[in-house]
């Protein structure tokens, strides 16, 4: 890199533009570091030169690698006492030299995208890392969790749902993609507005990059984040109400099971006045599903959840009442409880011989069991489709017959007739409907 322009030429709006940076932020680093040192126009307006942009690129990209403002501040001031230009460095060069050709082609969020997912799915972590430091520095933080993170990993669930990669390969994905948004969390400023708030998982639910990302979102903007993470004991919320004393808690469900878990949440919450709110991918795919939850959803895009935290948190409307559940899904409940093991043992029993591979099988009892419970417990037996579909897509994906999935579902639902009873008739009546029109789409 050549010696870059020291010549004060740029306003604070390009500069803002160019680093992605908050003006906020960037007074705040002036204040406390003392770098950059802009010059002042005869107005006393700030006027900043390429070097200062790269400079302050450079702290971004020191950023992205998990270092915190303080610490990226320590190595630059290091790096110039023994006599070294930072930028000049190429252990910390904005686009790392030592980056692989594929890497270091990569600029636009596409390729960088495309580049971040090869590596992951090779598992190589280090070029992975190099990807994303890369991606940091040339694009906004909150860009980069978005266009890059968030969207590779609704690729990597789709291709496992599909068969198109391992288990082990989603994993690694997800795995980077958190430690990543925690490193950039760390390094978060100081809340600057009034009022606590609270973000985690529902009970029984453990995918924890939404409500990381949310709560870094949320403390860019200036909000006291408290990140509780994954299954969030509702039992013991009370408990962490009282001594946090936050104005808002936000949960997060991506499933059936653990959205029905918000509603013991949100039972501890009315206790405490503190309000609930929550959203998630099955709030997406169930909209009917908001109405059994007593609390504010937050929109189907993560995106724009700040800007309704925010209302919320001005307005303090009280949240949206959940329907009542009929007394007979709530008899329903206790009896399947009792008999859901004896059910799924003898479906297995009944199945084993079908051509269904033991993995599936245990995952479709699973998952069918969950959502049976999680649909009584709200209320709506209806709410099954959407897991029945998941069930029938999965075995398709991995090229199993569709008629495997009309027997799998026509025999638990007769082992479930003949060990409930009249008292669950809702529920076997339930699971005739959804494999009716199970048969129906898959003709």
């Amino acid at each position: 890199m050549a010696m870059l322009d020291t010549t004060p030429t740029y306003n604070l709006g390009a500069v803002l533009r160019e680093t992605g940076l908050k003006a906020d932020t960037l007074r705040a680093w002036e204040r406390r570091y003392g770098l950059p040192r802009p010059a002042r126009s005869l107005g006393g307006h700030r006027l900043y030169s390429q070097r200062d942009i790269e400079t302050l690129k450079w702290f971004v990209a020191r950023q992205g690698q998990g270092l915190s403002i303080s610490r990226a501040v320590a190595l630059w001031r290091q790096l110039e006492n023994e006599g070294q230009d930072p930028l000049l460095e190429p252990a910390y060069a904005l686009v790392d030299t030592r980056m692989s050709p594929i890497g270091a082609r990569a600029e636009t969020l596409d390729e960088l995208r495309q580049a971040w997912l090869a590596s992951c799915l090779a598992f190589d972590e280090a070029e992975a890392e190099q990807v994303l430091a890369s991606a940091f520095a040339l694009y906004p933080v909150e860009t980069v969790c978005f266009e890059i993170l968030l969207h590779s990993l609704a690729t990597v669930g789709d291709k496992w749902y599909r068969g198109h990669i391992t288990v082990q390969q989603e994993h690694f994905v997800s795995e980077l993609s958190v430690r990543r948004v925690e490193a950039v969390l760390s390094a978060t400023p100081p809340p600057t507005r009034a009022g606590r708030i609270i973000v985690g998982c529902a009970p029984e639910d453990s995918h924890t990059f939404v409500p990381l990302l949310l709560t870094l979102l949320l403390r860019q903007r200036g909000w006291e984040v408290i990140y509780l993470g994954a299954r969030v004991p509702a039992d013991r919320l009370a408990e962490t109400v009282a001594e946090v004393k936050p104005h808002l808690a936000i949960l997060t469900a991506q499933q059936l099971g653990s959205a029905a878990t918000l509603t013991d949440v949100a039972d501890a919450l009315q206790v405490t006045r503190v309000p609930l709110a929550y959203g998630g991918r099955i709030f997406n795919l169930q909209p009917n599903l908001r109405k059994r939850v007593t609390g504010h959803f937050l929109g189907e895009r993560i995106e724009t959840a700040p800007a309704l935290v925010e209302q919320l948190q001005h307005s303090r409307s009280l949240p949206t009442p959940a329907v009542d559940v009929p007394d007979g899904y709530r008899q329903a409940l206790g009896v399947f409880r009792e008999r859901q093991m004896l059910i799924e043992s003898e479906t297995w029993r009944r199945q084993e011989a079908s051509g269904i591979l033991p993995d599936h099988l245990a995952i479709a009892n699973e998952v069918l069991g969950r959502s049976i419970g999680a649909a009584l417990r709200l209320g709506d037996i209806g709410l099954l489709r959407t897991d029945i579909e998941w069930i029938a897509g999965l075995l398709a994906n991995y090229r199993m017959p569709t008629e495997l999935l009309h027997q799998y579902l026509r025999t638990y639902r007769e082992v479930a007739k003949a060990l409930l009873g009249e008292q669950c008739a809702e529920v076997v009546g339930g699971l005739e409907r959804i494999e009716l029109q199970a048969v129906h789409e898959t003709e």
